[in-house]
This record gives C-alpha cells, sequence and structure tokens, in this order.
C-alpha cells in the first residue's frame, strides 16, 4: 500500500532550524580549515580535524533536525541507533578527508576538485545511510535521477564551500560561505526527500508511536554539544576573528594566498638583490 509521508509536521520551523545548524557547521569547519592553512605543519592536523568533525556534525545534526518533522501516516517510525550514529561516523570521515586534501594540496585545480567531490560524497551517504536507519512497516523507495541531483548539488556545494576556505579572506568571507553551503546541504536534503516514495506492508487500522521528536533529540544532544564546543574554541583564537596575519612562515601552494607581509618582504629582497648587480656595472 502507498504510504503518505509528511516532511513539514512542524511546519517551517524545522527547515529553517535545520538550515542554521547546516550554516553554523559550515560556518565553523570552514574557519577552521582557514586557519589550518595559516599555521605550522605541527599545528594543522588538528585544525584540519576539527573542521572535519565541525562540518560533519553540523550536516548531521541538520539531516536529524529536519527529519523531527517527517512522518508517515499510520506507521510508527523508529531508528537504528548504531546504523544512525554511523551515518555520523561516515560523515566526518569522508569530509575529513575532503579537507585534508584541501589543507595540504591547496583549493585549486585537481585537488580542489577531489577535496570537493569526496565531501560531497560523504554528506550524500550520510544522508541515505541515515535514511536506511529508519523502521517502520513498510519501506523506502527512491527516484534514481532525483537522488543524483541530490548528489550534484552536495558535491558542487563542498566544492565550492572547500574553495571560499582557500581565499583566506577574513570573517565575513566565511560567514558568507557557510550561508551559501548551508543553504546548498539544506537543499540537498529536502531534494533528496523528494526522490522518496513511501510503500507500507499492512493495511490495517492505523497506529500510534512516539514522535519523531522525542525519538530523536537525545541523539542529537551530543553533536549540539560539540558544535558548541568547537564555537568556543574558533571565539577564543585571536587570529580566526580579527584576520591577523600569522607569523608561521607562509606556504605557496595553488589556492592560497600568501600573506601580505611576506610578499612585501619578498619584493624587497628582490629589488636589493637586482640594485648590487646592477651597482658594479654602473662604476
Amino acid at each position: 500500500m502507498h504510504g503518505t509521508a509528511d516532511g513539514f509536521s512542524y511546519g517551517l520551523v524545522t527547515p529553517l532550524v535545520a538550515y542554521f545548524m547546516a550554516c553554523l557547521g559550515g560556518a565553523l569547519g570552514l574557519r577552521c580549515t582557514t586557519r589550518a592553512m595559516r599555521v605550522a605543519h605541527s599545528w594543522r592536523p588538528g585544525w584540519l580535524a576539527l573542521g572535519a568533525a565541525a562540518i560533519g556534525s553540523g550536516i548531521w545534526t541538520m539531516h536529524f533536525v529536519a527529519m523531527t518533522g517527517f512522518t508517515v501516516a499510520g506507521a510508527p517510525i523508529h531508528y537504528d541507533k548504531p546504523m544512525t550514529y554511523a551515518s555520523l561516523g561516515v560523515a566526518v570521515v569522508m569530509v575529513g578527508v575532503g579537507i585534508f586534501i584541501v589543507g595540504y594540496r591547496g583549493a585549486a585545480g585537481t585537488a580542489l576538485f577531489t577535496g570537493g567531490t569526496v565531501t560531497g560524497l560523504g554528506i550524500a551517504s550520510m544522508h541515505y545511510l541515515g535514511m536506511a536507519g529508519m523502521r517502520f512497516d513498510g519501506k523506502f523507495e527512491y527516484n534514481t535521477l532525483t537522488v543524483g541531483v541530490s548528489v550534484a548539488v552536495a558535491m558542487a556545494a563542498a566544492t565550492a564551500a572547500l574553495w571560499a576556505a582557500g581565499q583566506v579572506r577574513g570573517f565575513l568571507w566565511s560567514v558568507g560561505a557557510s550561508l551559501v553551503m548551508g543553504l546548498a546541504v539544506t537543499g540537498m536534503h529536502y531534494t533528496g526527500m523528494a526522490a522518496l516514495s513511501v510503500h507500507l506492508h499492512t493495511t490495517g487500522s492505523p497506529s500510534a508511536g512516539d514522535p519523531p521528536a522525542g525519538l530523536l533529540a537525545p541523539m542529537l544532544i551530543g553533536p549540539l554539544a560539540f558544535l558548541c564546543l568547537a564555537g568556543v574554541v574558533v571565539l577564543f583564537d585571536p587570529l580566526m576573528m580579527t584576520g591577523r596575519p600569522d607569523r608561521s612562515p607562509a606556504e605557496h601552494r595553488p589556492g592560497v594566498p600568501a600573506h601580505p607581509h611576506s610578499v612585501a618582504r619578498l619584493r624587497t629582497r628582490r629589488k636589493t638583490a637586482l640594485h648590487e648587480r646592477r651597482t658594479p656595472q654602473n662604476r
């Protein structure tokens, strides 16, 4: 029997809150990635790992906040906790792979394309693995074309966000990038949900069950607490908020601009060397 699904049981509340969570995770993750590109090698893995965990937690929280408004008429929904948490792990690991590629190879060319593709696939994998963890008396079926569109949206959003992180243009630039990323990730979620159709196994009378919000709220506490902790780390890092250049040696990698002071020093040295070479000839 064909089931009736409703993804907006609470109206616009869940989409808006979900969008905010996606923006929060994206903003923290992109700022950490930007910070990693401006420090020495010894600090870079920690910042990149924090960025991956922030983005992964943000998109996972976005997904399940949105799912609190998802119901199927006549079929109570439950969640398989191991698979649900596995979707969080997949998101963090795959996003981490993409971020580390860009963090060490630069936000341009092949590195950007590869990092954005892996990160986008991580976002999409989290979504569909999370959906596979739902348990009810029926099954989901997906429209292949719409699923493909949702994956393409995720990859495009991830690539654009990583490119923005590599520009190192200050706090407001990262905020704007996170707003775009949040819109794209939320759009990917609802595009994926548009590909969904529900088929119930029974035709009996509807049965009651716990509301989705009551089932999901306990699982959301951990990722929400982590995002708050990551926010504290970013807020108390002066370089992240002020955009001052780091004193560590600049690294010249594709897609990562050199520090302004480093560029000035390099130009001065070149002029001095050229003047010294020309002076004996003039004498």
